[in-house]
């Protein structure tokens, strides 16, 4: 079953974020994900929601993707991650 990551982001330091947004494709590869959508919110239509920026990444299955952000080479990039934005991922499969 397809499953998803989805990032909500608040971007702290915009150097050390694009350094991150840069690194990040070549862990996905070995996993067969895909970016699906990098964005920033236009607006909220209903609720609220803190961050500015949001991440989707679409991947075979939730192994894959379980094992794609336990990997060694994404696991490097964390500490980057951290200092460059304040993210919340939230992990999903898909019904259909």
């Amino acid at each position: 079953m397809t499953a998803y990551v989805i990032g909500q982001i608040t971007v702290k330091d915009p150097g050390k974020w694009e350094e991150y947004r840069k690194r990040v494709p070549e862990t996905l590869t070995p996993w067969g994900a895909e970016l699906v959508l990098r964005g920033t919110g236009a607006k909220v239509l209903s609720g609220q929601h803190p961050h500015t920026d949001t991440v989707v990444i679409r991947f075979p299955d939730m192994e894959s993707l379980v094992k794609w952000h336990d990997s060694a080479a994404y696991q490097a990039l964390v500490p980057l991650r951290r200092q460059a934005a304040d993210v919340d991922l939230i992990s999903y499969e898909a019904d259909s």
